[in-house]
């Protein structure tokens, strides 16, 4: 099976890519915000698993669905998607709300756990900020997002 060629008829082979389609490499300061933001959302991934199956479950184990929106961001985060930043950041309150209620209302491990998982969505919070502060000061001109271009597009 041949592939079709990509350039146009007549069109010389050595034609220049266009900038704005030239990876480049993201900025240290983003990557190492991308790198805490994570470690943050793997932490609170783990966290809310192991405490609602094994450190101080509720009912049969099914708040553990809790984690589901968060495992969904992991593939936005490591393709540098500034959108799933952005709202990761927002969700991030509702994880922080449960953490202040449990964490004045119920006692012993639990009550660790949720004070465990305030101090993570805080870090997360401080990371996607920094992210995405740093991505729209660096963004390439006419580019929407300021993305990186460095990963496959999807």
């Amino acid at each position: 099976m041949t592939l079709p060629d990509p350039l146009p008829a007549g069109a010389p082979a050595s034609t220049a890519p266009r900038t704005g389609d030239t990876p480049r490499a993201p900025h240290p300061v983003v990557r190492r915000a991308r790198s805490w933001a994570l470690a943050g959302l793997v932490g609170l991934i783990v966290l809310g698993l192991a405490w609602e199956l094994w450190l101080a479950p509720t009912g049969s184990g099914t708040l553990a669905v809790k984690v589901l929106p968060l495992v969904l961001c992991l593939a936005g985060l490591l393709r540098h998607r500034l959108y799933t930043f952005r709202w990761l950041s927002l969700l991030l309150w509702l994880y922080f709300l449960e953490g202040v209620v449990r964490a004045t209302t119920e006692g012993g491990i639990s009550q660790l756990c949720a004070v465990l998982e305030i101090v993570l969505c805080l870090w997360l919070f401080a990371a996607c900020t920094v992210y995405i502060r740093w991505r729209l000061r660096n963004k390439l001109p006419g580019d929407e997002q300021g993305v990186p271009r460095d990963g496959p597009a999807a």
